[in-house]
């Protein structure tokens, strides 16, 4: 069995770099920071980052173009896909990008108007839907940032890992 899957929450680093394929579907490039924080031996917190390459085509290109700029915080759902090439000089050369197959829109950065959240802007009723014009369009509930739950490493996921040794405990996982 094999397995290629990447969650990855972060900001851009870039505003996103949309262009069409020849076949016209649109494809986006663009970059996400993650940072990992943690404790050092002499228990100083400590700061990690990361950057990711990110490709995205089709409806979800043209949504990442049009809602996301650098700074903006995304979700990604994708898979690993790495390039190779040679250059001129024969040096190898490999990139490693991931392939988004499903997104989800953070708060908006500050400074960009509302009250920081997508899910404050109202939507329209997609177009093959009958819907009056006064229900067409309504407010989302809004998800405040400090109410999302935080949840540690040290945590335990319904009793299926041990708290005394961090291992799985087979036995009460339900299948």
């Amino acid at each position: 069995m094999n397995l290629n899957k990447v969650f990855v929450l972060g900001n851009l680093t870039r505003d996103p770099e949309k262009k069409a394929l020849p076949s016209g579907q649109a494809v986006v490039n663009f970059s996400i920071a993650t940072n990992r924080i943690y404790l050092d031996q002499n228990k100083q917190k400590q700061q990690e980052v990361e950057y990711h390459n990110v490709v995205a085509f089709g409806k979800s290109a043209e949504i990442i173009s049009q809602y996301l700029k650098k700074g903006s915080s995304v979700l990604i759902e994708g898979r690993l896909r790495t390039h190779n090439w040679q250059d001129q000089a024969g040096v190898k050369h490999y990139r490693t990008e991931i392939i988004t197959e499903r997104l989800q829109l953070g708060p908006k950065p500050s400074g960009s108007g509302g009250s920081g959240n997508y899910a404050d802007q109202p939507y329209e009723a997609p177009a093959n839907r009958s819907a009056s014009p006064a229900s067409a369009k309504r407010a989302m509930p809004a998800v405040k940032e400090e109410e999302i739950p935080v949840i540690e490493e040290s945590e335990t996921f319904g009793g299926f890992i041990k708290k005394d040794t961090g291992e799985i405990d087979v036995a009460n996982i339900p299948f």
